[in-house]
């Protein structure tokens, strides 16, 4: 198996299409060190505090700990971790970690093969990121783990599950009549719509089809707080905000807060709404906590 297979196989947790971000969120760290300095190890102390960062920032909206993804890691062959007293992991508890002076990096196979191959990097952390996140969080995730901008895309994998279909924008953008189902933007340039995007509800990463049923067009903004979960859809149909979103300034109240309650609009007639399953699953899996309450006008 070669080490991009490898990459897209790794062995996550998996029930109801949960999300289980911790291995892959890893890994990119461990790259993204690699990247500026191929011979240092991540000591978990002295990580695990930007691991939980990425966890909470980019990972499923319960609370979990980076001691699971920096033991398990180990069981895919990308990984390898020692501690005070030699090779090893002592288990996926915090405090053994902590106790024990655990430090992980890349396993030595992995390493070398990027010595002989710079550019495995980018394909890596590119796989990674198609494989467990969706296309409007990939640039800011890359930042975080310190591989700078975002990398050029992978050859496609001999076992891809499946193909995206090119007509999933035009297809939403149309049933929302070109405007934003949270806020109504609906700018052009001529003809041409800016700074209107598909939004995949069920992300297309854990098996969000590319229909309708599982889009809405949102604005720039607004479709990446979608994706961070800022932003969700309750029931109604209407637009939920996050208790954990803060904004201070007239522009995050105007462009955010006051949304929550709204109604969606759109789709046009004749086209399905946000099909259920699919909203709960972003509720489940995205959304950051309970609602922020409707205020009242």
């Amino acid at each position: 198996m070669d080490w991009l297979e490898r990459t897209a196989e790794l062995r996550q947790w998996t029930r109801s299409g949960s999300r289980a971000a911790h291995k892959p969120l890893l890994l990119l760290y461990a790259l993204g060190l690699f990247r500026q300095d191929a011979d240092a190890e991540l000591r978990y102390s002295a990580v695990e505090e930007d691991l939980r960062r990425l966890l909470t920032e980019y990972g499923p909206p319960h609370r979990t700990t980076p001691a699971y993804p920096f033991h398990h890691l180990v069981n895919d062959g990308v990984w390898e971790v020692r501690t005070d007293r030699g090779p090893g992991s002592p288990g996926s508890g915090v405090r053994e970690l902590r106790a024990a002076g655990a430090a992980g990096r890349l396993s030595p196979e992995l390493r070398e093969a990027l010595r002989r191959e710079p550019s495995l990097l980018g394909r890596m952390a590119r796989v990674l990121l198609d494989r467990n996140f969706p296309a409007s969080l990939h640039g800011d995730l890359c930042e975080a783990v310190g591989l700078g901008p975002e990398p050029a895309g992978a050859p496609e994998l001999p076992a891809a599950r499946r193909r995206r279909d090119p007509r999933m924008r035009e297809m939403v953008l149309s049933a929302y009549e070109y405007r934003c189902a949270f806020c109504g933007y609906d700018g052009r340039i001529g003809a041409v719509p800016v700074g209107l995007e598909a939004a995949h509800v069920r992300w297309w990463a854990f098996d969000g089809p590319d229909e309708v049923t599982n889009g809405l067009c949102l604005c720039s903004l607004h479709h990446k707080l979608f994706d961070r979960g800022v932003l969700g859809i309750g029931d109604g149909h209407r637009v939920l905000v996050s208790e954990h979103f803060a904004g201070r300034s007239s522009a995050a109240h105007d462009h955010v807060v006051a949304l929550a309650g709204g109604r969606i609009l759109g789709p046009r007639s004749g086209s399905a709404p946000v099909a259920a399953d699919h909203r709960s699953w972003h509720t489940r899996q995205v959304f950051r906590g309970g609602p922020r309450p409707v205020t009242a006008v």
